[in-house]
C-alpha cells in the first residue's frame, strides 16, 4: 500500500508557505500541518526542551551558581561572595551549547518541512507513518549513533577545550583565584615577549621541549628499527627469546623503570659510581643540565624502542620474500634492498604511528617528573617554578597545580595545542599511507 501511494502522484493547488515558518518557532507545528505525526511528536519533545530547558538555562534559570549565557560576561564581577568566576564561565558555557542545539533543532524542523513542500509541488507524497519508521530502521541508525556521539563529545571534549581557550583570555592567578576578569590578550604577549613570571622562562623550555622531542622519538625509532631488522634476520638463531627480551622495557610498567634509573644515576647509586670508576671525577648527573637531559634522552630510547621494535618486526613479517628474491637477481645489495625495498615498506605502514611517538613525547610528563622532578634547578634563568629539564608539560602542570596560576597555563596549553596540530596535519598530509587512502 506504502509503495502504491508513494508512486501515485498528489495534485495540489497551492503550498503552504508558511509551514515551514511556523516549523522555526514552534518545532514539530509543520509537520503536524503535513500530517506527518511521529515527525511531529518527536520535533514537539524537541520544542519543550528548546522553551522548558535550553533558553531558561541560557538566561540563568536552573543555574547551580551562574547566571546563565549573560555570566560569560560579568564572570561573578558584583556577585556573592560564594560565588566563583570559573563555575559562572563553565555554566555560561552549557548554556550556549544549549541554544546551539536549540537551533539545530529549529533548522531541522525547518528544512525538513521545506522539503518535503518542495516535494509535493512535484507532485511527491509525504512520507507516511510507516515509511518514517521503515526508514529509520533501515538507514537511520548512522545518524542516531552520530546525533548521540556529538552530544555527548559537545560536554565531555568540546567544554574542556573551550574552557581552556576562554580562561587563556582571563586572569586566574593565586591573587584572583574565586573571582577574575578579562585580560584579553594579556597572557599571550607574556609569552611572546618573554616576560612574567611565566614568560621568561617560556622560551627556553620550548627549546629544550623540541630538542627533547626530536632525539628521544628519533633514537628510539632507530634504536626500534634496527633491532626488529637484527631479529628478523635469517642467520639469527633463539629469535623468540631475543624477542622476549627486547619487548621487557614494553612490558615492565614505565614508571617502575624511571624510578629505577632515577635511582641509580643519584649521586650514590650504581650507574653514577660506574661511570665514575671509568672516567674519574665526580659524575653528578641529577645537578647538571646536560647530563640529566643526556640520561632523559637515553632513558626514553629504552623505554619507547621496545614499541617501535614490536611495530617493525609485525610489518617486516609481512613483506613478501619475492622482493628480496627478485633484487638479488638484479644484483642489488644488502644496503639497496634495505633502503629500496625495507624502509619504504616499513615506512609506509608505521608513518601514522610514528608520527604519534613525537606528539606523545612531546608531551611526555611522567618520565620528566619522576626522573628529576624538571630538575636541576637554575633560578637565574627558570626563575622559581621550572627547572633546566622540565618540559612545557610539565611546566604548565607546576604553574596550574602547584602555583596556581591556572590563565597562564591554559594560554601555554593552547599555543602548544596549535603547534602539534599543525606538526600533525602536516606529518598525516605528507605521509605515503594518506596519500594512498586518496
Amino acid at each position: 500500500m506504502s509503495d502504491i501511494v508513494r508512486k501515485t502522484p498528489v495534485e495540489i493547488e497551492k503550498v503552504n508557505k508558511i509551514a515551514p515558518i511556523l516549523s522555526i518557532i514552534i518545532p514539530g507545528l509543520g509537520q503536524l500541518l503535513n500530517k506527518q505525526y511521529l515527525k511531529a511528536c518527536l520535533l514537539f519533545i524537541g520544542t519543550i526542551f528548546i522553551y522548558f530547558a535550553a533558553i531558561p538555562y541560557a538566561l540563568g534559570y536552573g543555574n547551580y551558581r551562574g547566571q546563565g549565557i549573560y555570566g560569560l560576561y560579568t564572570l561573578a564581577k558584583g556577585a556573592k561572595k560564594l560565588d566563583k568566576s570559573m563555575i559562572f564561565m563553565i555554566e555560561g558555557l552549557v548554556a550556549v551549547i544549549l541554544i546551539l542545539l536549540a537551533i539545530t533543532i529549529m533548522a531541522v524542523a525547518f528544512m525538513d518541512c521545506r522539503d518535503v513542500l518542495k516535494a509535493k509541488a512535484k507532485g511527491i507524497r509525504p512520507k507516511t507513518t510507516f515509511e518514517i519508521i521503515t526508514s529509520i530502521q533501515d538507514d537511520g541508525f548512522p545518524y542516531i549513533v552520530t546525533v548521540s556521539t556529538g552530544i555527548l563529545l559537545m560536554f565531555i571534549v568540546l567544554l574542556p577545550i573551550f574552557t581552556t581557550i576562554l580562561l587563556s583570555f582571563a586572569g586566574m592567578d593565586p591573587k584572583h583565584q574565586s573571582k577574575f576578569a578579562w585580560v584579553g590578550l594579556k597572557n599571550y604577549l607574556l609569552l611572546i615577549e618573554g616576560k612574567g613570571i611565566a614568560g621568561g622562562p617560556f622560551w627556553l623550555i620550548l627549546g629544550w621541549t623540541i630538542i627533547w622531542t626530536i632525539f628521544s622519538s628519533t633514537c628510539a625509532i632507530a634504536v626500534g628499527f634496527f633491532l626488529a631488522l637484527l631479529a628478523n634476520n635469517d642467520r639469527i638463531k633463539g629469535k623468540s627469546i631475543i624477542r622476549t627480551v627486547f619487548l621487557l622495557p614494553w612490558a615492565v610498567p614505565a614508571f617502575i623503570t624511571i624510578m629505577f634509573f632515577s635511582i641509580m644515576t643519584s649521586p650514590n647509586g650504581q650507574i653514577t659510581k660506574l661511570l665514575e670508576g671509568i672516567f674519574g671525577g665526580n659524575f653528578a648527573i641529577k645537578s647538571s643540565a646536560n647530563l640529566t637531559r643526556i640520561a632523559l634522552i637515553l632513558l626514553q630510547t629504552w623505554l619507547g624502542s621496545s614499541y617501535i621494535f614490536l611495530l617493525s618486526t609485525g610489518v617486516l613479517q609481512g613483506i613478501p620474500q619475492d622482493l628480496y628474491e627478485a633484487a638479488e637477481i638484479d644484483g642489488a645489495t644488502g644496503w639497496q634492498k634495505l633502503s629500496k625495498i625495507t624502509l619504504p615498506l616499513v615506512l609506509f605502514q608505521t608513518a601514522p604511528l610514528l608520527i604519534g611517538q613525537y606528539t606523545f613525547n612531546f608531551n611526555n610528563f611522567s618520565i620528566i617528573y619522576l626522573f628529576n622532578g624538571g630538575g636541576p634547578f637554575d633560578p637565574s634563568n627558570y626563575g622559581n617554578i621550572a627547572g633546566s629539564t622540565d618540559l612545557l608539560i610539565s611546566y604548565i602542570y607546576k604553574l596550574t597545580i602547584e602555583k596556581q596560576y591556572q590563565s597562564i597555563g591554559a594560554a601555554i596549553t593552547i599555543f602548544i595545542s596549535l603547534g602539534l596540530m599543525v606538526f600533525a596535519y602536516i606529518g598525516f598530509k605528507n605521509s605515503k599511507a594518506f596519500k594512498e587512502e586518496k
